[in-house]
């Protein structure tokens, strides 16, 4: 194990040699032409929660798609041997491991880097990866931050490499069933799509500003965040409820249903206009350092008059609609309504009590043509799938629908921030005479965690 000291020793300036951005790294230097019958060597990069989901999926597609886990990274080495176990026991081999992810990006033999890290560090370690040429999959939302997601989508494009959003629903067949008779007019012209996040979440507390825990490579954990003090409250998930590093559940749970209700909408545009309100409810500000709201309520509209209203409901409530729904989405026509929940759905027409379509229902779900498409319902088989295939449009959700999904989570936020109505100008990106909500597109990067603006 690397100590904290000896981190503070070599740490960033050790490794001055290591050029990130453009300069060190090169795209046909560092990545290999994948053959139909070539392993590929994968790199999981965040090990705790999510980070787990992806080490079992990887070792799962070892025989069907032949891929290895090569290497394992996180900034805290006090989850190297439990990940190490899953992969050894799962395919034999032992992988190795890495805390500083640049050292991942120096290694040749890696073809694809798979992302389950913070929020804040989506960006900057898609675009560095990119710029190594390696394939990335990186976690929902794709971005935490507008500026730096727009910067993801030309990374990939300019680097020709394939990055995959982790929006799982994009791999699911049944929803993908469901989109398709949405856009087919199953309920007549979509006006409405709503989102649902119903996580009641108790507090977790508060603690004093302490030292890092000698597994920690805290500098690099914050990364592009500005220097603060380590709070054990502030690190391992409890990032999400802090805004210089997390949304809340609107940026947390959230983006997996705002992903589905512009998909549904078939919106390939920003919207117009945002506003966003809520508050911390039933936790007292004196015992927790949550910062982002336990309740909300956003309301984006496109310019067609077309609305998504998305809920997140931290504290106690019922569910929504025939389903039960408490993660999930409703989508209103001018024929009837939707429900979707996991990878059930049901349609109902007019004022009808009862569905006349959905996952069970009828001949839809026999259709083939309905079916998903190829690469089957793993999301991480997919994204194997894209990179044998060298084509974008082989990927269930791209960076760029990764991204464009990114962004309504994000103003939300916003919105909820300066507290008010935002007119936002989808072609430059940024909000219509309002200096105040323009600076929360984007941060101060702390030095040498920067997403520039040339990539």
């Amino acid at each position: 194990m690397t100590k904290r000291r000896d981190f503070i020793k070599t740490g960033i300036l050790g490794t001055a040699g290591l050029t990130i951005g453009g300069a060190g790294f090169s795209s046909g230097s560092y990545r290999s032409i994948i053959g139909s019958n070539d392993r590929i060597n994968v790199a999981v990069v965040g090990l705790k929660g999510q980070g787990g989901t992806h080490v079992g999926s990887y070792c799962g597609l070892k025989d069907s798609k032949n891929v290895r886990v090569k290497t394992l990274c996180d900034v805290d080495e006090q989850f190297f041997a439990s990940r190490i176990k899953t992969v050894v026991d799962r395919t034999g081999e032992t992988p190795g491991t890495e805390w500083d992810i640049r050292k991942v990006l120096e290694d040749k033999d890696i073809h694809a880097v798979s992302l389950a890290i913070p929020n804040f560090w989506h960006a900057l370690a898609t675009v560095w990866a990119c710029q190594a040429g390696k394939h990335v999959y990186v976690e929902k939302p794709a971005t935490h931050l507008i500026f730096e997601g727009r910067k993801m989508v030309e990374a990939a494009r300019k680097y020709n490499v394939r990055v995959q959003t982790g929006t799982q629903n994009r791999s699911i067949p049944q929803v993908i069933e469901a989109i398709k008779f949405l856009h087919s007019g199953g309920i007549g012209d979509v006006f409405m799509a709503k989102g649902l996040c119903f996580k009641p979440r108790d507090s977790f507390g508060i603690s004093p500003d302490s030292t890092p825990p000698a597994s920690l490579h805290y500098d690099m954990w914050l990364g592009p965040c500005q220097m603060q003090p380590y709070n054990e409250k502030k690190v391992h998930y409890n990032w999400h409820w802090h805004w210089a590093t997390g949304g809340g559940d609107t940026a947390n749970q959230g983006p997996h249903q705002f992903d589905i209700a512009r998909w549904g909408l078939n919106k390939n545009e920003h919207p117009e206009t945002v506003y966003s309100m809520g508050n911390i409810y039933g936790i007292s500000p004196a015992e927790c350092s949550q910062e982002t709201p336990n309740t909300q309520t956003s309301v984006l509209k496109y310019k067609d008059g077309k609305i998504l209203e998305f809920e997140t409901r931290g504290r106690y409530t019922n569910a929504e609609g025939g389903l039960g729904i408490r993660i999930g989405n409703l989508f209103y026509g001018t024929e009837g309504y939707m429900e979707i929940d996991g990878d059930t759905w049901n349609a109902y027409r007019k004022r009808e009590s009862k569905p006349f379509a959905g996952s069970g229902i009828g001949e839809k779900s026999n259709d083939p043509t309905f079916m998903a498409p190829p690469g089957g319902s793993s999301h991480y088989g997919n994204f194997i799938d894209a990179i044998r295939s060298g084509k974008n449009e082989d990927l269930h959700a791209d960076i760029l629908e990764g991204y464009m999904s990114a962004v309504l989570p994000a103003l939300s936020n916003i919105s909820y921030r300066v507290g008010r109505q935002l007119k936002f100008d989808g072609a430059k990106e940024k909000f219509v005479n309002d200096p105040e909500a323009d600076k929360l597109l984007t941060r101060d990067y702390r030095k040498p965690y920067v997403v520039g603006n040339t990539i």
